[in-house]
């Protein structure tokens, strides 16, 4: 039997729309519109799936002045590629985006302080492991999580997966931002990959892209400056057409851009149960108001449960997380940057090196401010990095392990990206670059997988390293030696001691032990006692202790 449904438009300043469609055989249905802007009109359908576009005068600067053009609807929630059609499903008389239906909504997520988290890109990450051209879809990532549980991980952060044009791209070009990219599956497999998450405790983060959209997204096809700036502010970190948060529509009462942006992020928590936001190229947007609004209506949809929003600034800043700060956490550029550099053997500099193991030395308040990385979807692989500079085999996997102890164990939230853990090496690429599974088999790539897992549960065992206290107990500029310790209030304490240097410091003398007594060398599995004097220890070339204390 079929239902009345209906279907709108916001296009306040256009003169008409019809609505078009394979229920119509696209022929125009005509569209009224209200006083709030919006043109509607309704249409008997009887459940099932139908395609459909609009037909609008546009108002955008290239085209004519009214001309007819046809356009994708701004809210369609899923797409049909090949045509590049609004696809609409109805049942039971209502429109829904599919009929999924969530398992683990019950599941205890684990907090902020306490993330690790693993950033992958749905295409890459797996699928077809022995056919290089096979893309990795959603089920591709569900079959892997138990490898994400047995490393450790509880947070996966998806590069976006709003629908862009073709059918391979990292996802920055969103052209539709209520769809999922189809070439990675259906709206429900993204749903059983966010709900099988939430089985194993993992928390979902997705990368939002609210700066720019695809040059063809329908909103700058209906009214370029009604929802964008005309062109470009920084015309050398330019993406496609920048939102306009800063545009008042006084005869309607509304920010266009940010109702827009507002309704996409209501949408993504409500529809898909995501956990937390990263917000791309935050510099760009320049707003911290409309960013501020923006995870405060998140926070709102995403109501008792923990959500982390996370800003991509760079460089960082402290002002976009601290006390009026509009976002819980910020990518930590320059840990890379500095870390990076002394792993590599490129520079020596103790204050660099304390700034950003301990982040409120530039000023960041706490422990969840930062979100620290070796390198991510932005930056080559660390042991191409390390490849670069003829340090090959065995010597960059010792200095790798160095950088994971630093990462694991500074003030902070790590960030993994993917085949990081066990030692993935191709230069960075947009084109496609899967990740290459098979080095697993190779015994230098498991002990670094063995190490890093090793890390990731000393991290969530030992809650010192929640927190933001930390002291340098001891650096030596001559011996390129620091060492630091974390704590909390319940007895946790890890002190690590790392030489940058390539020398073999052999009973190397660490004093200002926080405490006497018996403490635990991590990486090698020995006890270790510390007296008044401190402790003895011989430390490799670009090798970190980790003592625990029993």
């Amino acid at each position: 039997m079929a239902t009345s449904i209906e279907f709108n438009l916001f296009a306040p300043y256009n003169k008409g729309a019809a609505l078009i469609g394979d229920f119509s055989n696209w022929e125009d249905i005509p569209m009224e519109k209200g006083k709030d802007g919006y043109f509607r009109t309704k249409v008997e359908l009887e459940d099932g799936v139908y395609q459909y576009k609009f037909r609008v005068q546009s108002k955008s600067w290239f085209f004519e002045p009214d001309q007819w053009i046809d356009v994708v609807d701004p809210y369609a929630t899923d797409i049909d590629n090949p045509t590049q059609n609004g696809v609409v499903r109805i049942k039971d008389g209502e429109k829904i985006v599919d009929t999924y239906v969530w398992q683990h909504d019950d599941k205890p997520l684990p907090a902020d302080k306490e993330l690790v988290i693993y950033e992958l890109h749905i295409g890459n990450f797996s699928g077809g492991e022995g056919d290089k051209h096979s893309r990795g879809k959603y089920k591709h990532v569900v079959e892997k999580l138990d490898y994400l549980t047995d490393l450790g991980v509880n947070a996966i952060e998806l590069m976006p997966v709003k629908e862009y044009p073709g059918d391979h791209s990292w996802g920055y070009n969103p052209r539709y931002f209520f769809a999922t990219e189809s070439s990675y599956g259906t709206t429900e497999g993204l749903k059983h990959l966010i709900d099988e998450c939430h089985a194993r405790g993992i928390r979902v983060i997705m990368d939002g892209i609210y700066n720019h959209s695809e040059a063809e997204s329908p909103l700058t096809q209906i009214d370029h400056d009604y929802w964008y700036h005309h062109s470009p502010r920084d015309p050398d970190n330019n993406w496609g057409p920048e939102f306009n948060y800063e545009f008042y529509d006084e005869n309607l009462d509304t920010f266009p851009a940010r109702k827009f942006a507002g309704d996409t992020i209501r949408f993504w928590i409500e529809e898909y149960h995501i956990d937390g936001l990263r917000f791309d190229a935050a510099r760009q947007i320049a707003n911290y108001d409309f960013m501020h609004w923006a995870v405060q209506e998140a926070k709102k949809a995403a109501g008792m449960k923990p959500f982390y929003s996370v800003a991509e600034h760079i460089p960082e800043t402290t002002s976009i997380t601290n006390v009026d700060g509009p976002m819980d956490a910020c990518w930590h550029d320059s840990f890379y940057h500095c870390i990076l550099e002394h792993i590599c053997g490129d520079t020596f500099d103790l204050e660099r090196l304390k700034d950003v193991i301990d982040c409120k030395r530039q000023g960041f308040m706490g422990a969840t401010n930062v979100v620290n990385y070796l390198t991510n979807h932005d930056h080559n692989h660390v042991l191409a990095e390390l490849g670069e500079r003829g340090i090959l085999g065995e010597e960059a996997f010792k200095r790798r392990k160095l950088g994971s102890v630093i990462n694991m164990t500074a003030v902070g939230v790590p960030l993994l990206w993917m085949g990081e853990e066990f030692g993935e090496y191709k230069y960075k690429t947009t084109e496609q670059a899967k990740i290459d599974w098979t080095l697993l088999g190779h015994d230098e790539n498991r002990g670094l997988f063995e190490f890093m897992k090793g890390l990731i549960h000393l991290r969530k065992n030992n809650h010192a390293l929640y927190t933001e206290n930390i002291d340098f107990i001891h650096e030596s500029p001559e011996a390129k030696v620091l060492a630091y310790s974390r704590w909390n209030g319940e007895g946790s304490r890890v002190v690590v001691v790392a030489n940058f240097s390539d020398n073999f410091l052999g009973g190397y003398h660490v004093p200002n032990f926080p405490e006497a007594g018996t403490w635990h060398e991590w990486t090698g599995n020995y006890d270790v006692e510390a007296g008044e004097e401190g402790i003895i220890t011989d430390l490799g070339s670009y090798e970190a202790k980790v003592f625990v204390w029993q």
